[in-house]
């Protein structure tokens, strides 16, 4: 059987924790694998890895042991309540090959720093005898990163990390060490990840496929099937106000104005191309603890129909993030091994059908993605080979 590896950058949050059990839950028939794109009929002849053949470890600079981490989630519904005791053993192998992470340093990278990490995942890939590792970063939301120059040429980031001195966010540290192992990269969050030049123009050298960024689970999965319907009926949206309340990891992350920054202008990029003009209306994401990991959104479109009538639409989204993200990284992890597998370098555009932000597209639309994506691993290219 092929083995994958499956390494993640936050290895021991609940997005990580949630696809963890519930790959391991699946894998043993102990659970349904609901939400998995890649169990639909249109990927049964791509060839792709099992769930149960994705192997888990990666990096976090949190010690909890994952069951630790599973018991929260269990509690507030995200899982069933008996999971974590039942994959308990499981849980500590994989808790077992959890690394030591980055911590924040503003003076800036070194090369030690990304030699530690590449050694990390190459020595994974070696002790579980893997065919290749796939790096997923769930980790949490940071900064818009301010430009550097080391950001936009490959060569001045390796003179910086050798100087001790690279101003990138850590989210590229971590690509840059995939990268250089011979991994692919998935960047499931807002972060910079190998989206930079210097990063992308890497990934080219390296021979490696990448996808990003932002995983669309709740509110942006919405807005994508129904923006073109407006699109679609010729009329015209007037504004979009959408209002998210979050609590948990995620919402203390994005209680930080930086950080809620790059988390919103990654949600709102796509609905002027959905909708084919400019929309007003703002876009909040509030911090509410008491919802733990519940995400709640709500939304108010005002539009204008024939002769001008005005009309509106209201809808609200509610679920747990967690329990949405995970299928989605289970499915990334098969994929990107398949693009891999088949010799795509650099971004996957066809992959937009998971993200907010689609690096390299400007499709939203959620028809349209599902088409490309079904039809590039459906078709002559992602079939067997």
């Amino acid at each position: 059987m092929t083995r994958i590896g499956v390494w993640s950058i936050g290895a021991r949050g609940s997005v990580a924790t949630t696809a963890v059990l519930g790959a391991l839950a699946v894998g043993a028939g102990a659970a349904e694998p609901t939400g998995c794109v890649t169990e639909r009929p249109e990927f049964a002849d791509a060839n792709l890895p099992g769930i149960g053949d994705l192997v888990f470890a990666g990096h976090d600079v949190r010690g909890t042991h994952l069951v630790k981490s599973a018991e929260p989630l269990a509690r507030s519904g995200v899982l069933p309540p008996h999971l974590p005791e039942a994959f308990a053993e499981e849980l500590g192998a994989v808790d077992r090959r959890i690394r030591k992470g980055l911590e924040p340093r503003p003076e800036g990278f070194s090369r030690r720093h990304a030699d530690a990490l590449e050694e990390d995942i190459r020595a994974f890939a070696e002790a579980e005898s893997l065919e290749r590792v796939v790096v997923m970063d769930v980790s949490s939301t940071e900064p818009t990163p301010r430009p550097t120059p080391e950001l936009t040429d490959p060569d001045l980031l390796e003179a910086a990390l050798n100087a001790g001195t690279a101003r990138i966010p850590a989210s590229s540290v971590y690509a840059y060490a995939a990268l250089r192992a011979g991994c692919s990269f998935v960047e499931f969050t807002p972060n910079a990840g190998p989206r930079p030049p210097a990063l992308a123009a890497l990934a080219e050298r390296m021979g490696a496929p990448w996808a990003g960024s932002d995983g669309k689970t709740g509110e942006t999965l919405v807005k994508s099937a129904l923006a073109p319907m407006f699109a679609a009926r010729a009329l015209r949206v007037r504004s979009w106000s959408s209002t998210n309340l979050l609590g948990g990891g995620d919402g203390r992350t994005l209680d930080d104005p930086e950080s809620n920054d790059n988390k919103s202008s990654s949600k709102a990029r796509g609905l002027e191309h959905l909708l084919g003009h400019p929309v007003d209306g703002p876009l909040h994401i509030d911090y509410v603890p008491d919802l733990g990991d519940t995400k709640t959104a709500w939304d108010h479109v005002s539009f204008e129909g024939f002769l001008g009538a005005r009309m509106t639409l209201q809808f609200t989204w509610s679920g747990y993030d967690s329990a949405l993200a995970a299928p989605l990284v289970l499915d990334l992890a098969r994929l990107t091994a398949h693009a891999h597998r088949t010799g795509r370098v650099g971004p996957v555009p066809e992959l937009g059908f998971f993200f907010k932000d689609p690096a390299a597209s400007d499709v939203h639309g959620l028809s349209e993605q599902w088409r490309a994506l079904t039809a590039w691993c459906g078709g002559e290219e992602g079939g067997r080979r």
